[in-house]
């Protein structure tokens, strides 16, 4: 492809190729696997884990139901939703496979294992048919794809109607000096602790910048009802630092 014809995107604060935006992530996630669930307790002291249980108690799970959990890497929303609702089933996919293998290595993994599925895919290409699940989630994930409004329609595609997305991403503080002190924070420490915990201060510097390209509430609302999408709604969480976003497919 020319320059001229050429797609570009952000990563983190870098504009890149489209074509080159996935590789980048995925180089990411694969340096941080192993460390990826320390790090989440440690940049957002726990936090992290309310609001998943959050996301869990506005998605109401429920038994006989199959929901597919997206950039769910090592199992985090699939082991709560099964916790609630052991009668369900879950497929986690994620692109990047040894996101995949930490998942399986729990010990969740193994309880839930006639329940639960691990697939490598694209969240913008999955490989599943139309109509094929009750429930979508993706947490802290859409923000890593390259193009957002593909990702949801995959969603809207693989969900049968009826069907419910649920996202849980970073988000916008609506206060600003809030946001401000959160900025020195995530800048200042996040990368710091990635090189100390993880030895891996890029792969940190560039999951801070994400969140700052990340849409706002309302614009991503926005996107989701784009998507086709019906009673959508959100929730802030943390003042603003995450949010849920809820659709319907009707």
């Amino acid at each position: 492809m020319n320059d001229s014809n050429r797609k570009e995107t952000h990563f983190g604060f870098q504009t890149v190729a489209e074509e080159d935006k996935a590789g980048l992530v995925h180089g990411v996630f694969s340096r941080v696997a192993s460390r990826y669930d320390v790090m989440n307790d440690l940049m957002s002291v726990g936090v992290h884990r309310l609001w998943k249980n959050a996301l869990m108690d506005w998605l109401v799970p429920q038994n006989g139901q199959r929901l597919l959990d997206v950039a769910g890497g090592t199992g985090d929303i699939a082991f709560r939703f099964l916790n609630r609702a052991p009668g369900a089933s879950v497929t986690v996919c994620d692109m990047t496979e040894s996101m995949l293998v930490e998942g399986r290595e729990r010990a969740e993994a193994g309880t839930f294992a006639d329940r639960l599925s691990w697939v490598t895919g694209d969240a913008m290409a999955l490989p599943f048919p139309d109509h094929s699940f009750d429930r979508y989630t993706i947490s802290f994930g859409i923000r890593n794809v390259t193009r957002i409004p593909a990702a949801l329609a995959e969603a809207y595609r693989v969900l049968r109607p009826g069907g419910r997305l649920m996202v849980l991403e970073f988000s916008q503080i609506p206060v600003p000096m809030m946001q401000w002190l959160y900025d020195r924070y995530s800048f200042n420490v996040i990368p710091v602790m990635g090189q100390v915990v993880a030895n891996d201060r890029d792969s940190y510097q560039y999951l801070v910048e994400s969140i700052r390209k990340f849409p706002d509430q309302e614009t991503f609302a926005q996107m989701i009802r784009d998507a086709g999408f019906e009673r959508v709604q959100w929730r802030n969480l943390s003042m603003g630092i995450a949010a849920l976003h809820s659709g319907w497919k009707l």
